[in-house]
């Protein structure tokens, strides 16, 4: 193919190569250690943990089923995960029985997700040694066992038509339990004082990708190819 446009090749060629040199860097270990996108991706999710503190709300919503009996049978697909989900309900107060993969649970229905929230609540402040030694296990099988058995218990009620507390279950799982998995041992930070690096991340994500659009235009238009609107053939 050849050239018929040497300035347009010459820009293209130098948006490309230093585009290219700039990609390199992004995966060199140069951010204290990490690559580009290691050091985005564990800032991003420390100003998510800074904003993810959903614990006290979560609190409140437990108190709406107060008074409120857990009597279910939930089943897994390991017996192992059944004997660690009868551990966590036994010492959270309730009456369990494990059976191969089946748990039954009869109990204090505010009593258990309280249990669950506390663990939360430990986990999410980085605390794991709280969860492992009230459990004997390690902290994070425990959030996990907590995590499979509380949607387990939450699909339950939901076909026995106890919506309310479906409700409450599944706000403890979804901002008490994921929230404390997913953002462990990491330190949280708040956007207000990092938003000048925010910004900075995101406009350099706008620029980086019209850099490398600008630099395959100017390539194309150096080969002669251009993409020009369609003709509209008019009918005869």
């Amino acid at each position: 193919m050849l050239i018929r446009n040497k300035k347009m090749f010459s820009i293209g060629s130098f948006l490309a190569t230093t585009f290219l040199g700039v990609l390199l860097l992004i995966f060199s270990p140069v951010f204290n250690g990490k690559n580009g996108l290691q050091f985005a991706d564990d800032s991003f999710n420390r100003l998510s943990k800074g904003s993810s503190y959903f614990i006290p709300k979560v609190s409140k919503s437990v108190e709406k089923v107060i008074g409120k009996q857990l009597s279910q049978v939930i089943t897994f697909d390991k017996a192992d995960d059944a004997q660690t989900a009868a551990k966590l309900f036994s010492t959270a107060g309730a009456k369990t029985e494990a059976q191969e993969t089946k748990v039954s649970l009869e109990g204090d229905l505010a009593a258990i997700l309280k249990s669950t929230v506390a663990d939360a609540d430990a986990m999410f402040k980085n605390d794991g040694k709280v969860v492992a030694d009230k459990y004997g296990m390690d902290e994070k099988k425990a959030m996990k066992s907590w995590w499979m058995a509380l949607g387990k218990i939450e699909k339950n009620m939901k076909k026995e038509k106890q919506i309310e507390e479906a409700k409450v279950v599944s706000e403890v799982n979804k901002k008490a339990v994921e929230p404390a998995y997913n953002f462990y041992k990491i330190e949280g930070e708040k956007v207000a004082d990092h938003a000048g690096m925010l910004s900075g991340l995101l406009i350099f994500y706008v620029a980086y990708t019209m850099w490398w659009g600008y630099s395959i235009f100017y390539l194309f238009d150096a080969f002669g190819l251009s993409m020009k609107k369609a003709k509209v053939k008019k009918e005869a």
